[in-house]
């Protein structure tokens, strides 16, 4: 994947914006992050469970990794050069459901049926 494809992804969800934040592109839904992209380094930090980040990081600690700062949140590190694209959309989207509005989450539910 490309960090362009990335961008593409997370922006493709309702009320997703791209924000330039600590020198980093941080994508918010209604003022919250759920995706940090450093586009020079290729990597991602996406917001996750603790219980899925762990399972991550074990299954394939060549993509996953525990991102400084944020890892301690449950957050998990993406090295999106080996990421395969169908995870990165899933992880995006899920990232993206469990930081917006419930309400945002269940027309977005609808909508995708």
């Amino acid at each position: 994947m490309r960090p362009s494809s990335v961008r593409a992804i997370a922006l493709a969800l309702p009320e997703a914006e791209e924000r330039e934040t600590w020198g980093e592109a941080t994508f918010r839904v209604r003022d919250k992050i759920f995706l940090m992209m450093n586009a020079a380094s290729k990597e991602v930090a996406v917001k996750t469970s603790r219980v899925e980040q762990a399972a991550l990081l074990e299954m394939d600690p060549a993509t996953f990794f525990f991102p400084p700062y944020v890892g301690t949140h449950g957050w998990t590190g993406v090295r999106i050069l080996s990421v395969d694209a169908g995870e990165m959309r899933d992880l995006v989207t899920e990232a993206w459901r469990m930081t917006a509005p419930k309400r945002l989450v269940k027309a977005f539910d609808e909508e995708s049926r």
